[in-house]
């Protein structure tokens, strides 16, 4: 008699493990190419960035919408996944950081930017949490502090500081992503919420192409750039990420994500020819070190 092999329990926690990594992994690399595709698109003047930030979110729309129609779960009007989801708040939250993330780059460095924008999620994370009435531990306190004095120092006056405006746009970027975070956590459906999201930022796209008609020139790169960082780095990646949220508790996902700045300076480096700088370099290892100081002690 011909004996049946059944998959362990061993080999299906080693299956489940191996896809958890594949798809962190992915959607990590895909959260840093944002940066790099949205930073090659400007620098070479391939496309400006009002229109960059919409064709991402039209490709991304998109890329939702077909996501969810085929994996979403089916909702009350029939169709998988697409209607009812998301909110016009989480809406506007999700326009500001796409917008404020393209203007930044016109004069961030992809490592620059990655890391003000994560700083600045984190913070305003935390920030939140406090006013809700959380009280911070001991390390919670000198990690928040010591990761906002990294910020202060990486935008502080100097030869080698990123320009102000800039800064301050990504940190804005960086906000307004923790605020849309924070609006859409806990929901029954995210994919369906992200989709209903990306969707209605599309006439906030219009009217900022509107507003900035005697900037806008668009090029066939330009527009395959902004369609890669739409379609797959931010609707693929997100909607990868989320699956692998799944298997991650909040802490590991929070530590993990501190990959994704050294990610994007990498890239940077190998792709456009970006340069690290000493101030950069410390400012890096305050502002990551001081969130992940935050994260740990979160723990009781």
């Amino acid at each position: 008699m011909l004996s049946r092999k059944y998959p362990t329990r061993r080999s299906t926690k080693n299956i489940l493990v191996t896809k958890t990594i594949a798809f962190t992994t992915f959607a990590l690399v895909a959260f840093a190419l944002n940066s790099i595709l949205c930073r090659l698109a400007l620098r070479g003047e391939e496309i400006d960035a009002a229109s960059f930030t919409g064709v991402r979110l039209v490709s991304g729309a998109a890329v939702m919408v077909l996501v969810s129609y085929l994996v979403g779960r089916r909702s009350d009007t029939g169709v998988r996944g697409i209607p009812r989801g998301g909110s016009w708040l989480s809406a506007v939250f999700l326009f500001t950081y796409a917008i404020c993330f393209s203007l930044a780059y016109l004069g961030l460095t992809a490592g620059t930017g990655a890391l003000i924008l994560f700083g600045s999620v984190q913070m305003t994370m935390v920030a939140i949490a406090i006013g809700r009435g959380e009280r911070p531990r001991p390390f919670e306190w000198i990690g928040l502090l010591t990761a906002v004095g990294g910020l202060v120092y990486l935008v502080q006056p100097g030869l080698s500081s990123p320009p102000l405006n800039s800064s301050l746009l990504m940190a804005a970027a960086g906000a307004s992503w923790g605020i849309y975070t924070i609006i859409g956590k806990g929901t029954a459906d995210p994919l369906a919420s992200t989709t209903g999201n990306f969707i209605r930022t599309l006439p906030f796209a219009i009217i900022a192409a509107v507003a900035f008609i005697p900037n806008l020139h668009l090029s066939h790169r330009g527009i395959i750039l902004a369609v890669l960082s739409g379609g797959i780095a931010s609707g693929i990646g997100y909607t990868v990420w989320y699956a692998a949220l799944r298997h991650l508790t909040m802490a590991r996902a929070a530590i993990l994500q501190l990959a994704v700045p050294v990610i994007a300076a990498v890239l940077g480096i190998t792709l456009l020819g970006e340069t690290a700088t000493p101030r950069l370099y410390i400012a890096a290892g305050l502002i990551l070190g001081g969130i992940g100081l935050t994260i740990f002690g979160r723990k009781p």
